[in-house]
C-alpha cells in the first residue's frame, strides 16, 4: 500500500511517510493509491472481532510491514484500552429503526478520540524508532484540541501548539485544552473563527521549507491516519446490527462539519461495507448540505450556532472526495482547487452531481430545529444527546428511507455543551473528569489571525 496525492505532484509513499508528511507537499491531501476490497466472507469473520481485534485488521490493510503486528497490536490496544466502555464505541438500540453509535466514551468524551488516541501513540511510536523530533500543529473547532492534547501531552519527543477560535468553543471545550499544564503543550487563542485556525494550518503546512525546518506534523483530519481509523467504527456498528438479526438496510446519519467523519464511511462502504445510505447532516454552516443538493460548493456569511464544532464553511477534507468523484484524475482536482482559490466556488453538474447525490443525502438542521431534536428524543426516548447529535438526528427522521434502519453518530457527551441544552431546561450531571475541570486554571495565549503572529508563537515554542 503506497500513498499518493490528490494534485499528483508527490511520489508514492508508504504509510509511516504519509503521516509524518500530513498536508501532501504539492498542496493536496494523501490518499491510499488503492482501496483494498473486502469479500463477503472477510466481512463475516470481522463481524464477531472485538474493536481493539477489528481495528488491528483494519489497519494492518494500510501499514504494510511497516510497522510489525506485534507492535501494531500494542499501539491499537494501548490506543483503546483508554476507553471507559468495554466495547468502545457501543450501539445503543432506542428503536427498531434508530440506533445511536456512541463514539464520546474515549478520554475527553468526543468521537475525535477514537482515531487521536491511536494516531498520538503512533507518533510517539515513530519517534521512539526513528530518534526523530515531532512537533504537532493543530487547529480545533473544539473536540480535536482537546483529543489531541490527550494524547500526547507528556510524551518525549513531541510538543504539541494547537490553535482554536477565542470564544468560540464551548466552557468544556476550552476547559479541556486550556487546563492541560504540561511543558509539551501550547493552546493558542486565535482571534478568529475556526475558518481561519484551519487556513492558517494549511498554509503553514504549504510552506515546505518552514514545515521541514521545524519538523511539523499534522493531527487534524488532513492526516490521512485520522480517516484510516474512523473507518473502523462504522465496520464494528455495522457488524452490531447484523449480529442482532438486524437484516433491512443499514444507513448512517453523520453530523459533519470537515467531511472527515462522514468521509470515513464513504471509504468503508467503498471497501465493501454495504451501507444503504449516507445522510450527511449540517447546521446552519451548510456549504457541505449545499454542495449535495444543488452542486454549489462556496463559503457562505459564518453563524454562530448550538453545534460549534460544525460551525464550519470550508471541509478540509473535501478535497480526498473530489478526488474520488473525478475517477482519481489529479489534473482535474489541481484545476479545481485552484478555481476555487481563484473565484472562491466549486460547482458540479449534471451527471456528477447525480454521482454526488447518489453517494450523499444532505440535510441542514437550524438551530431551532436541532434542540427541538434534542428535546424530543429526551422526552421520547429518556435519552439525552449533544446539539451536534441533534442534528444528526433531525437529519434522519428527514431523510430515512421509511423501511432503513438507520444508525446516528453520537459525537460527544451531553456534558461538553450544556449551555445549550439548558436553554431546553434539561439538567444533566457532569461526569466527574469533566467536573473537575472548573476548579483548574487556564494556560492559554491569545493571538491574532495572521500567519506571522501564529509562526512567531511557533517559534518561540519549538
Amino acid at each position: 500500500m503506497k500513498y499518493i496525492s490528490t494534485r499528483g505532484q508527490v511520489a508514492p509513499i508508504g504509510f509511516i511517510d504519509a503521516i509524518l508528511m500530513g498536508l501532501a507537499n504539492d498542496g493536496g491531501l494523501l490518499v491510499p493509491e488503492h482501496l483494498p476490497q473486502l469479500s463477503e466472507e472477510t466481512l463475516r469473520q470481522w463481524q464477531e472481532l472485538t474493536y481493539p481485534e477489528l481495528a488491528l485488521e483494519v489497519f494492518s490493510l494500510f501499514v504494510n510491514d511497516e510497522i510489525p503486528r506485534d507492535d501494531l497490536k500494542k499501539l491499537v490496544d494501548d490506543s483503546y484500552g483508554t476507553f471507559r466502555h468495554e466495547e468502545v464505541t457501543p450501539v445503543h438500540k432506542l428503536d427498531d429503526k434508530r440506533y445511536i453509535l456512541e463514539l464520546f466514551h474515549g478520554p475527553t468524551f468526543a468521537f475525535k478520540d477514537v482515531a487521536l488516541q491511536f494516531l498520538g501513540n503512533l507518533y510517539s511510536y515513530v519517534s521512539k524508532k526513528t530518534n526523530s523530533i515531532i512537533h504537532i500543529v493543530g487547529a480545533t473547532s473544539g473536540d480535536t484540541g482537546a483529543s489531541a492534547i490527550e494524547g500526547v501531552r507528556g510524551k518525549e519527543g513531541i510538543r504539541i501548539c494547537i490553535l482554536h477560535p477565542h470564544q468560540k468553543v464551548s466552557e468544556v471545550q476550552a476547559l479541556q485544552m486550556t487546563t492541560v499544564d504540561d511543558a509539551n503543550v501550547l493552546n493558542l487563542a486565535v482571534e478568529g473563527t475556526f475558518d481561519d485556525c484551519q487556513r492558517i494550518i494549511k498554509e503553514l503546512f504549504a510552506d515546505v521549507d518552514f514545515k521541514h525546518e521545524y519538523h511539523l506534523r499534522a493531527i487534524n483530519s488532513i492526516n490521512i491516519a485520522r480517516i484510516l481509523a474512523q473507518t473502523v467504527y462504522y465496520f464494528y456498528a455495522y457488524f452490531q446490527l447484523a449480529k442482532q438479526g438486524v437484516d433491512r438496510k443499514i444507513s448512517f446519519s453523520v453530523p459533519t462539519g470537515n467531511f472527515g467523519d462522514i468521509f470515513a464511511g464513504y471509504l468503508a462502504q467503498q471497501m465493501g461495507l454495504p451501507v444503504h445510505k449516507l445522510i450527511l447532516a449540517t447546521n446552519a454552516n451548510n456549504i457541505l448540505e449545499r454542495f449535495v443538493n444543488v452542486g454549489l460548493y462556496q463559503p457562505g456569511e459564518f453563524r454562530g450556532t448550538y453545534s460549534p464544532s460544525m460551525d464550519i464553511q470550508v471541509a478540509s477534507n473535501f478535497e480526498r472526495y473530489l478526488y474520488y468523484l473525478n475517477g482519481g484524475n489529479s489534473e482535474v482536482v489541481s484545476t479545481l482547487m485552484a478555481q476555487f482559490k481563484a473565484e472562491g466556488r466549486i460547482v458540479v453538474e449534471s451527471d456528477a452531481l447525480s454521482h454526488v447525490q447518489s453517494d450523499f443525502s444532505a440535510y441542514s438542521v437550524s438551530n431551532e430545529a436541532c434542540l427541538d431534536t434534542l428535546s424530543d428524543y429526551y422526552t421520547k426516548y429518556n435519552y439525552l444527546m449533544d446539539p451536534h447529535t441533534a442534528c444528526g438526528a433531525a437529519a434522519a427522521d428527514k431523510l430515512a428511507a421509511e423501511d432503513d434502519v438507520t444508525i446516528i453518530l453520537s459525537t460527544a457527551h451531553p456534558a461538553k455543551f450544556d449551555e445549550s441544552i439548558r436553554l431546553r431546561e434539561i439538567r444533566q450531571e457532569y461526569p466527574a473528569q469533566i467536573q473537575a475541570l472548573f476548579n483548574k486554571p487556564q494556560i492559554r495565549t491569545v493571538v491574532s489571525g495572521t500567519n506571522e503572529a501564529i509562526k512567531d508563537q511557533l517559534v518561540k515554542f519549538f
